[in-house]
């Protein structure tokens, strides 16, 4: 039997050659699975637990319920860790299909008895690099830096949703509050790193190929924190996070996901990718590599109540780490480094 092994159109779709290797689409799985729950893993929990109410297991909804409102502080104070999700394949696929590879720059140490406020850049539609190459357990990070327990923040809004956010708690994840961040980094035992997208829900506006412009002019809450807490701040990058889906934009458009932003708390974008089988369109990735590159920790004293002007000056100071940062990394890891620059709005 004839199997067409190169890449076919049909009606201007590219279809993926049907001798793929199974390792590459568990891959493709991996990916898309990720994608479809984090992007809509609250709607299916909430129709799911709405579901049982009108069926003989009515109790195990209204249970489950209390038990989301009983565990509501849990994601604010340090959230915790579930063995069996933080070890599935899921994640080593994941990584494996962009690829994603971690990078730090040369003598990056880190002392164990400290706590570290990571700030990522950019956010993306769904922040990969980050995750996989520092939260991830299949991560670099958890190789080099195996004493140091990892928090991803997220959105607070992601814990009152059923179902999802017992996969945010099993990964690690707490809630993006200042309570959070400060009952993590105010450990005292140190070996803490908490991973935070200053640029938020905001930045996923901004994620579009060729593309940087990162959300921090505004942002200082993360400076405070790290401040009062005394815990080293360290730029992070991942080049090639952008390039991963299209972005249907326009004035019109933009109006309605400020307006859905402003009750929902999330940035609504309509994003295009690829799809399992075809790579035109769909709601899958592109397979494309990241390199995330951890910089230097910018050491600070602890300050219990900063003033302005600390937070103003430190706050300076990481934009000129992020931008130096960028500037030399581009060249090892963008194609067109002359002609992308970095903007900071």
């Amino acid at each position: 039997m004839f199997l067409y092994k190169g890449n076919m159109k049909i009606l201007g779709i590219e279809f993926a050659p049907l001798n793929v290797p199974l390792e590459r689409r568990l891959q493709t799985l991996a990916a898309a699975a990720w994608f479809v729950v984090l992007a809509f893993g609250s709607f299916f929990g909430i129709i799911i637990t709405g579901y049982l109410f009108f069926t003989s297991y009515w109790w195990l909804s209204l249970l489950y319920l209390l038990w989301i409102y009983i565990d509501s502080n849990t994601c604010e104070e340090g959230g915790r860790y579930i063995p069996w999700v933080q070890n599935l394949k899921w994640w080593y696929y994941l990584k494996k299909y962009f690829p994603t590879q971690l990078h730090l720059v040369p003598d990056f140490t880190l002392d164990p008895k400290r706590n570290y406020l990571f700030c990522c850049f950019p956010h993306g539609v769904l922040p990969v690099g980050p995750f996989t190459t520092i939260q991830s357990p299949h991560s670099e990070f958890h190789k080099l830096f195996p004493n140091f327990s990892v928090k991803l923040v997220i959105l607070s809004q992601n814990f009152l949703m059923p179902l999802l956010r017992e996969l945010a708690y099993g990964l690690g994840c707490i809630s993006a509050s200042s309570k959070s961040l400060d009952y993590v980094l105010s450990s005292p035992e140190g070996g803490q790193v908490v991973i935070l997208m200053p640029g938020g829900a905001v930045e996923a506006y901004n994620s579009r190929p060729g593309q940087y412009k990162f959300v921090v002019k505004n942002r200082k809450g993360f400076v405070k924190v790290a401040l009062k807490n005394g815990s080293p701040i360290v730029p992070v990058i991942s080049f090639g996070e952008p390039d991963l889906f299209d972005q249907v934009q326009g004035p019109t458009i933009r109006k309605i996901q400020e307006f859905l932003r402003g009750i929902l708390g999330i940035a609504p974008v309509i994003f295009s990718g690829r799809g399992f089988f075809q790579y035109s369109f769909g709601v899958v990735p592109r397979r494309k590599p990241i390199k995330t590159v951890v910089g230097t920790p910018i050491e600070l004293s602890k300050v219990e109540n900063p003033t302005r002007e600390q937070i103003e000056d430190l706050h300076g100071r990481f934009k000129q780490e992020l931008v130096k940062l960028f500037e030399e990394y581009k060249y090892k890891f963008l194609e067109n480094p002359e002609k992308t620059q970095l903007e900071l709005e």
